[in-house]
């Protein structure tokens, strides 16, 4: 059984998909780009773009009563890798040990020209 998870302090779904799913034990988080929930605007700025990512993801941690500690995975998408530095920066000022596993790419283009986009798996520990 699978279960909807939606909270308004992410942005909503720009297409026909949900925030995240909860399946058993295990919640998937639909990649998060730069929205500002509020506006559904991109925010400017590389280092911006990174922050809010990660506030998105945040703000759906906490709906599936989780937090960004508790993402095992993380798959990482770049329009350019030379932020990938920025993003290392960002993510130790947010995560603690032991960190998720991740994968960074580097890919063509992202939902309204985004710099990034992010997607979670977090593993709930019942």
């Amino acid at each position: 059984m699978k279960k909807k998870i939606q909270t308004e302090k992410a942005p909503g779904a720009i297409g026909p998909y949900s925030q995240a799913i909860e399946a058993g034990n295990m919640i998937y988080i639909s990649g998060q780009i730069p929205l500002e929930p509020g506006t559904m605007e991109l925010v400017e700025g590389e280092e911006n773009q990174i922050r809010q990512v990660f506030t998105n993801i945040s703000a759906i941690c906490e709906e599936a009563n989780c937090s960004i500690n508790d993402i095992v995975k993380l798959n990482v998408s770049l329009q350019d890798l030379s932020i990938f530095s920025l993003v290392n920066e960002v993510m130790s000022e947010l995560f603690t040990e032991p960190y998720p596993a991740r994968a960074a790419l580097q890919v063509a283009r992202l939902p309204l020209d985004s710099l990034i986009e992010v997607e979670a798996i977090i593993v709930k520990n019942n």
